[in-house]
């Protein structure tokens, strides 16, 4: 159930600019699930970085641009 929340909430972000605006401004993953949950997405913080990490550095880019340098990188808690 979650990790369909959390495919849904990406492709979601891919398509809503304000999405992406609010996740590029998160520190971390536990920031991003708060913005998902506000959203009306349930997953968590460790479905969230599965999801990523199964996303090729391009995919992610696309939602979460963490800037040029220095790079974030949005590591579970």
């Amino acid at each position: 159930m979650s990790q369909t929340s959390v495919t849904e909430f990406l492709a979601a972000a891919k398509k809503d600019q304000a999405l992406r605006q609010k996740l590029k401004a998160a520190m971390d993953t536990h920031g991003c699930v708060k913005i998902g949950k506000d959203s009306g997405y349930e997953f968590t913080a460790e479905e969230l970085q599965t999801q990523l990490n199964s996303m090729s550095e391009e995919e992610v880019a696309e939602i979460v641009n963490p800037g040029v340098a220095p790079r974030r990188h949005i590591d579970p808690q």
